[in-house]
Parts: structure tokens; sequence; C-alpha cells
């Protein structure tokens, strides 16, 4: 039977509050633990920030007292929500080892989505993203073989290939082509919604954690790598977020925010292969469902409207991590040269786009493109992880 979390009865609000104890969470084995398992608790932690962040601007915007009260009740568990979520990282596992895992949620994520995207548009807006990303993921295993001296098929275990993307250079656009059209609510399929907050909430966790972690780099390639990236990740961000119907209420977006990590958890919770971290999705699933009740009151009162009027009827299916190798090959093939132009995009360059590339570049060469240079210098080759063949758009190994 379809799960509607809107019939379903969570945790009191009283009863969310955990002590201590009950946050000092065990974290994963980084040598044993699945890689999608690291997957699942990097999105759900990009879901939580966005959830408390939103909470925040929601609230700054509120004159109401009692709302603003309720809402930071919601938002301290919210929070400690996050901290048990992102505290199954392992502290053993460095920096980079972090930022591979990061780079294989965004693009086993993003194809997922892509994939099961029922709008045109939007699934072209994810299928561009996603060729970005992946090219990330190939410039990071690069600098990890050349700076640890480790393989990133460790961390992906073969189940993400790792080679390259739409060379990272050219992801650098003039900010207009970086705005698209947002979807219309009175039409859009609710799982558009979703799909677009997810990916939002996502891309706005790396798009911070690169921002943060970059200048704690020692080796100039690697703070410069994380600096281009970083901008990169900043045009995804703004890409993402302008998908989304900015005519939805402060409460409808509040709605569709605790819906959509009551369908995230909830997905975790059929698909996760781990029994300990299965838990905390369930525990968290439950949660979530009171403040889904809340929300829908809250949208009820100051909407005039039934939550059933913008909601799905039940959750959609599980959002899973699988491998995408023969999306994102075909995407390869088809897509690689493609670029903005306004809300739409091209195959050619453009003077925008050139204008961009020649202030952002100024003549040189990008750490982008010089970190594989520089592996291929030191370890004889770049790095590739081609588990399915060679490269799709040709692309050969360099020697």
């Amino acid at each position: 039977m379809a799960f509607d979390p809107l019939q379903q009865r969570g945790i009191p609000l009283d009863e969310q509050l955990r002590d201590w104890r009950e946050l000092n969470v065990t974290p994963i084995d980084p040598d044993h633990a699945d890689p999608y398992t690291r997957c699942r608790i990097i999105t759900m932690n990009g879901i939580e920030t966005e959830a408390i962040l939103f909470s925040h601007q929601l609230a700054r915007h509120c004159p109401d007292l009692e709302i603003k009260q309720q809402l930071a009740r919601v938002r301290y568990v919210e929070a400690q929500q996050q901290k048990a979520v992102n505290w199954l990282l392992p502290g053993t596992s460095s920096v980079l080892e972090t930022t591979i895992a990061y780079e294989q949620v965004a693009v086993d994520l993003t194809a997922w989505v892509a994939r099961m995207e029922p709008d045109p548009y939007l699934k072209q807006a994810y299928q561009f993203g996603v060729l970005e990303d992946f090219d990330h993921l190939y410039r990071y295993a690069n600098l990890y073989e050349m700076i640890e001296h480790r393989k990133a098929e460790k961390i992906v275990d073969g189940l993400t290939e790792v080679m390259p993307g739409r060379p990272t250079y050219l992801h650098h656009r003039d900010p207009l082509d970086n705005v698209r059209q947002p979807y219309d609510r009175s039409v859009t399929e609710p799982l558009s919604r979703l799909h677009a907050l997810t990916v939002m909430a996502a891309e706005q966790q790396t798009m911070n954690f690169y921002m943060n972690v970059g200048p704690t780099c020692m080796e100039p390639i690697a703070r410069q790598l994380y600096q281009e990236i970083a901008m990169v990740e900043e045009e995804h961000v703004t890409h993402y977020e302008s998908l989304v119907d900015p005519g939805e209420s402060w409460w409808e977006m509040l709605l569709n925010h605790e819906y959509n990590e009551c369908y995230l958890y909830y997905s975790f919770m059929e698909t996760e292969s781990d029994p300990k971290v299965k838990n905390i999705w369930e525990l968290h699933l439950n949660m979530e469902l009171e403040h889904l009740r809340l929300a829908a009151d809250l949208f009820r009162r100051f909407d005039g409207r039934e939550p059933d009027q913008v909601l799905a009827p039940a959750l959609p299916p599980p959002v899973t991590f699988e491998p995408n190798k023969a999306y994102i090959r075909e995407l390869l093939a088809t897509q690689i040269d493609c670029t903005t132009l306004g809300t739409g995009y091209v195959k050619e360059a453009h003077e925008r786009f050139t204008r961009m590339q020649e202030a952002v570049m100024n003549g040189e060469k990008p750490a982008s493109e010089r970190v594989i240079d520089d592996n291929r210098a030191i370890s004889g080759r770049e790095y590739r992880l081609e588990t399915e063949g060679p490269h799709p758009a040709g692309l050969q190994l360099s020697r």
C-alpha cells in the first residue's frame, strides 16, 4: 500500500528532543560501509541543512511571535537531526575523500532525478548539471591520487565511473545564463517540486562545503581547484533554485520542505543496507511526520487550502542510489558540448560565454586543467575509472 505521510501519526514534538548520548552516534566504517550509505548520509545532511536555513529565513519574515516560537521549536529538532546525520560520517576520512563522496552523490542523485523527472525542461536542467559534477569527480580524483597517493575507486567502489565530463573550465558562464525558467506551481506534478528541492539542497551543501574547506588545504593546486569548483557550485545553486516557482507562498514552501523530508527519509529507510543507519532514517521519518502535520496546519490557516491540493496523494517511488553508468555515458555522447544561453541550451560558444571565459581565465590555464597535467607528470598518466569501456565521446586516456 502506498505511504501517505499526511495520514500517518508521528512522534509528538514534545517527545522529540534527544540528549547528548543519543546524538553521539557511531560513525560508519569507511573501509567496509556501502558507498551508497555514505551517499544517503551526505544527501540527508544537505536536506536537513536546507530545512534549517529555510526555517530561519521564514522566521526573519514572520511578524507573529507565536509562529516564530513554533518554528524555533521545530528548527531545534531539525538541527539535532542534522547533527546526528552528519556525525555518521567518519572522522578518519580526509577532506578529499569526503569531497569525492560528495561528487558521487551529485552524480548518482542528479542522474536518478533526471531519469525520473516527468517534465522535459526540468529533465534537461538535471542532465546538463550532472555532466559538470561528473567532471568535478574526475578532477578531484586526480588531485586525490596526486597528493594522497590513493585511488578514488576505494571510495566510489566501482559504482560510479571516473572520467572526463564537460570540462570544468567550460562551466564558467555569464551569470545571466545560469538562471532557468521556473516550473509553474499551478500545473507541475508534485514529484517535480520534490526533485527541484532535493537537487537544490544537495548542490547548496556542496557549495558551502567547498567554500569552507578550500582554504584549509596546504597544496596550492588543491586550494585553487577548490576555489574554481566552488565558483561552479555557486552557478549550480543558481541553476537549480531558479527552477522553483517563486510564486509559492512561505507556507506552501514550508509544506513542500517538510513533505520532501518525509519522502527522502522514507526512501532511504526503504533502501538502506546498514541496519544502524536505517534505524536513524526511521526515527527521523517519524519526527518529520509531526513536522509535516504542523506545516499543514499553518498552510490551511494562512493559505486557506488543503495540503492535498498541492501535495501528492502518496509518496512517489523511493529515491534510489544505484549505478547510472549507461545513462551518464549516453549523456556524454550527446550533450558534452552543451552550454547555456538565457534560459535555454546551445551547442556553440556565444558572445557572452566567450567574454566570461576571457575575463575569468585571463589567458591562464585553470586549476581544473593543471591538476590533470600535474598528476600525469607525477603518476605517469591521468587517473580514470572506466569500467564500461572507452570514453563514449572519444576522449582518450592521456599518458
